[in-house]
């Protein structure tokens, strides 16, 4: 689609946002800013950003994963990872275990308070997810995240 000159005198009744809907990462942008606002909002009750909630869901559903792991999971720089575990470890939700075959290595675990806090963080982001995507039916929502699963891996 070739862009039109615009006539000096022209107002635009309606914006014509059909190229920018014909792209992918347009579509997604706009999809995660919804989803996003809401978890911002729900997650600010935990203390959680995106990050801090991704890393305390793979310790709670790997106990003993290692830095290392995560850092490949999320595709996370080490050295912003060390701050982010240090902050949960602060916050008693995470404690360091020594790894049981690794002995350079310490494995990730939730403490008790994690456990509790994960339970209901992770009850909230179905519940934020559900409600964003209510439109879809139950096929479409899962046709939609094996579509953009293939995306990214």
């Amino acid at each position: 689609m070739a862009s039109r000159p615009a006539a000096p005198d022209t107002a635009v009744e309606q914006v014509d946002t059909s190229y920018l809907e014909s792209l992918v990462g347009y579509n997604a942008r706009r999809a995660t800013l919804v989803i996003m606002d809401a978890f911002f909002r729900h997650m600010a009750d935990y203390g959680l950003r995106p990050a801090d909630f991704s890393v305390l869901s793979l310790i709670t559903h790997n106990p003993g994963v290692t830095s290392r792991q995560l850092c490949t999971t999320l595709s996370i720089q080490p050295p912003n990872l060390v701050g982010m575990i240090n902050q949960l470890e602060k916050r008693e939700l995470i404690t360091r275990r020594p790894h049981p075959s690794d002995g350079r290595a310490m494995g990730l675990h939730l403490t008790a308070t994690g456990h509790k806090l994960m339970k209901q963080a992770e009850l909230t982001a179905s519940e934020l997810e559900k409600a964003a995507t209510a439109r879809l039916s139950a096929v479409e929502r899962r046709q939609l995240m094996q579509l953009l699963r293939k995306i990214y891996i």
